[in-house]
């Protein structure tokens, strides 16, 4: 009998393996069954235009299956290009919430509940879903663009310093973040300025041309604080550097040196600082002739000037010519057509664009140096050609 049972234990144990496989099946296939009932359910509820209803039968799957959360992502994303950010956040929120989840899929959760929160203006919890993305291997360079952007709607200047600085510590030196932590320290500085807090500006000011090297703004900036305070050769010398950065914006130095000119009446100096650059732009030219003026030659200038315009038409340019014409004419029948013809000229450059973002192709008369459409920094420049420089 004892030696029956032994026998008996391999016939047992095969039959308990067997039994226990098919149970296991039978529960797959039962979940599998309920899966698909839940999923067809909430497609047919979509389609027939009942989203709550099909959101919360498809939320339900979640608790079956969390292969199925790519599916809940892109759902969710569907009802946010569709304007629906209520149920896309209600989705993603529901998926952020789940323990059960992997690391990878809730970060990506968790970058689209951000999405949803920043296009529903709840900016606050969307710099919160955003920080917690920074250390993240694979999503950091999308939460710092995102929280860039939030802190720049917000003027948070001190915030999206502190964000750059802590990006350049972990990664690195990077050209981008660069360019904007200078922006970032000159409107700080502005905020300054404006309240007459000069030395505290000053030192924002440096802290910018020390973070970006090719930075044009905060010598600008720089060279009018010095103006103001009448501080002419240190001005002078802030002004020149533009040129060194970005010959392309030294078209706004030219007013202010030559402003510092008429103060001190050092024409000849100012002559000197255009030597190297009076044939890069409209502005530069003008003040050359603004020189020959100064000094007497207006014939010269007027000879001068249509060699220019020969080379380098600009409706600038036009415009001052035809004034050292009626200067030179005095009282004649010409004199009236001319002066005509000037303000017409005159009329059209004041509607004109002075300023054109490289990268959307936003146009205005203002400088911007944060572009208000595209929301990209220092791609506004001055304008080339004839309505331009």
């Amino acid at each position: 009998m004892l030696e029956l049972l032994f026998l008996l234990l391999p016939v047992a144990a095969g039959y308990g393996w067997v039994m226990g496989r098919n149970s296991v099946r039978q529960a797959q296939r039962k979940q599998s069954s309920i899966l698909s009932r839940h999923y067809y359910k909430g497609l047919n509820f979509l389609l027939s235009d009942q989203p709550d209803k099909a959101v919360d039968t498809l939320i339900k799957m979640i608790n079956l299956n969390s292969d199925t959360v790519e599916t809940h992502i892109a759902m969710g994303n569907f009802f946010r290009h569709r304007g629906e950010i209520d149920r896309a956040i209600l989705v993603h929120q529901n998926l952020v919430s789940r323990d059960e989840l992997q690391p990878g899929q809730r970060e990506n959760a968790l970058k689209e509940l951000g999405k949803d929160y920043t296009q529903a203006g709840f900016l606050e919890r969307a710099e919160n879903a955003f920080l917690q993305l920074l250390n993240s291997d694979k999503h950091y360079l999308i939460a710092q663009q995102q929280l860039f952007s939030i802190y720049q709607t917000t003027k948070e200047w001190d915030r999206a310093i502190e964000l750059a600085e802590r990006m350049v510590e972990c990664h690195g030196d990077n050209d981008d973040v660069s360019e904007r932590l200078a922006h970032f320290y000159c409107e700080q500085a502005q905020s300054e300025i404006n309240s007459d807090n000069q030395g505290e500006a000053l030192s924002l000011l440096q802290k910018a041309v020390n973070a970006d090297e090719h930075a044009v703004r905060p010598w600008l900036m720089l060279g009018d604080l010095a103006l103001k305070q009448k501080r002419y050769e240190e001005a002078q010398t802030y002004l020149l550097q533009v040129a060194e950065r970005d010959i392309s914006w030294f078209s706004e130095a030219v007013p202010k040196l030559e402003a510092i000119a008429e103060e001190t009446g050092d024409w000849d100096t100012f002559e000197k600082q255009l030597q190297a650059h009076w044939q890069q732009c409209a502005t530069s030219y003008l003040a050359m002739v603004d020189v020959l003026v100064s000094k007497g030659n207006a014939e010269q200038a007027a000879e001068y000037l249509l060699n220019q315009l020969r080379d380098r038409p600009t409706m600038k340019g036009f415009k001052t010519l035809m004034g050292l014409y009626i200067d030179n004419l005095g009282d004649t029948a010409s004199t009236d057509s001319l002066k005509m013809l000037k303000e017409l000229v005159a009329d059209q450059i004041s509607q004109r664009p002075k300023y054109r973002c490289q990268s959307c192709g936003f146009s205005g008369r203002k400088l911007y140096w944060l572009c208000p459409s595209c929301k990209k920094w220092n791609t506004v420049k001055p304008i080339k050609g004839l309505d331009g420089e």
